[in-house]
C-alpha cells in the first residue's frame, strides 16, 4: 500500500540518546530526497500542544551527527495524557498540513504515539531512541551503544583506583527496568557480579562471589548495579555489605547517573540512526502506520507499537553464563 504523505513532523521525546540527532538528519535528508516537506517540532508531545512547529531542510541539520542530546529538544507532557491535549495537538498538526509523524523515543513515547494514532488516525512511525535497550522489535536502540561504552571507560577508570587500594566498588549504572547497559558494562569490565532488575542475586550469593574473590587474592572487586536491581540500589547493598561483613571490605559507591546519557554517539549508534531514520520516511511512503521500525539480525522489521512497548525483551543468558565464569 503506497500513502499520498506529503508533510512529515519529526520529534523526540522522553529522555534523551546519543543518536537522536543522527535520527533527526536522516528524516529531513531523507524528506528533501523523496521531495517532502519535513517539519520539527519541538520539545516532544509539547510542541505538537504548542504549535512549535519549523519547516527543515538539509542544511538545518548540518554538523549535528557527532552531537548528542537532540537539537529538537525533549519534554514530557502531562496535558498530552488526556483527550482534551490529544485533541489539541491534532488541531495544531490539522492546521500545519502535516499527514505523518515520525516518533523518535522509547515505550512512553510510543506509548502517547499509539493513543493518538487510534483516536485520529495519523500515520506514526516510531524510531526506537532509549539507551535502555527494552524494546521489543529491533536487537538495538538508538544510544544503548554510546552509552554502553561511557559506562565502561567509567568502570574501567574506577578499576585503577580499586585495584590501587584494594576496593570493592559499587557501580550503579541507569536500567530502572531493564539490566541490557549493566549486564554488558559489567562483562566488557571483568566485573566480578552484576545485579539487575531480570534476575535475582541474594545478599548471600553475592557475599559468597566476594568471599571467593578475597580468598583467591583478588586486588579489587566491582559490582555493577541496575538502578533497578532487585536487591536494592548500589548504597542500600553497600550498607547492607558492610553490616554483614563487619566492614570487612573498603567499599565504595559511584553512581554514574546521567552521564551515560551525553556524550559524542559512537559510529555504531550514527550508523543505526542513520538508517532507522531514512526506514521511517521509506515506511510512512509505503503506508506503514502505528508502528516502530526495528532491525533485527541486520533484516528490517516493522513492529506495531503496542508490541514493542507491552513485549518482554529478554536478557541473553549467554552473556550472563559468560560472566560467571570469567568472574573467577
Amino acid at each position: 500500500m503506497k500513502s499520498n504523505i506529503k508533510k512529515i513532523g519529526v520529534f523526540t521525546s522522553g529522555g534523551d540518546a546519543p543518536g537522536m540527532n543522527a535520527a533527526i538528519r536522516a528524516v529531513v535528508r531523507a524528506g528533501a530526497y523523496y521531495e517532502k516537506t519535513v517539519v520539527g517540532i519541538r520539545s516532544g508531545y509539547d510542541g505538537l500542544l504548542r504549535g512549535d512547529f519549523r519547516e527543515m531542510g538539509p542544511r538545518d541539520v548540518s554538523n549535528i551527527i557527532h552531537r548528542g542530546g537532540t537539537i529538537l529538544k525533549s519534554a514530557r507532557s502531562d496535558e498530552f495524557r488526556t483527550e482534551e491535549g490529544r485533541a489539541k495537538a491534532y488541531e495544531n498538526i490539522k492546521a500545519a498540513g502535516i499527514d505523518g509523524l515520525i516518533a523518535i523515543g522509547g515505550d512512553g513515547t510510543f506509548a502517547g504515539a499509539h493513543a493518538f494514532y487510534k483516536e485520529y488516525g495519523i500515520p506514526i512511525i516510531g524510531i526506537p531512541g532509549t539507551i535502555d535497550n527494552d524494546l521489543v522489535g529491533t536487537d538495538y536502540t538508538i544510544g544503548y551503544d554510546t552509552a554502553t561504552n561511557t559506562a565502561v571507560n567509567a568502570i574501567d577508570a574506577i578499576r585503577d583506583t580499586a585495584s590501587s587500594h584494594d576496593r570493592l566498588f559499587f557501580i550503579e549504572v541507569m536500567g530502572r527496568d531493564a539490566g541490557f547497559i549493566a549486564v554488558r558494562s559489567a562483562l566488557a569490565t571483568g566485573a566480578e557480579a552484576m545485579l539487575i532488575p531480570e534476575k535475582k542475586t541474594t545478599v548471600d550469593r553475592l557475599l559468597q562471589i566476594l568471599e571467593y574473590g578475597t580468598v583467591n587474592k583478588k586486588s579489587s572487586s566491582l559490582v555493577v548495579v541496575a538502578e533497578g536491581a532487585n536487591e536494592g540500589s548500589s548504597i542500600s547493598l553497600k550498607e547492607e555489605v558492610d553490616r554483614r561483613t563487619n566492614e570487612q571490605y573498603d567499599s565504595k559507591v559511584t553512581i554514574l547517573g546521567h552521564l551515560q546519557r551525553g556524550g559524542k554517539p559512537t559510529c555504531f549508534d550514527r550508523i543505526l540512526a542513520s538508517r532507522m531514520g531514512v526506514l521511517a520516511v521509506e515506511g510512512l511512503m509505503e503506508g506503514q502506520q502505528d508502528v516502530m521500525v526495528g532491525l533485527i539480525n541486520r533484516k528490517v522489521r516493522y513492529t506495531t507499537l503496542l508490541t514493542a512497548i507491552n513485549g518482554e525483551r529478554e536478557i541473553d543468558e549467554e552473556l550472563l553464563r559468560v560472566g560467571n565464569i570469567l568472574a573467577i
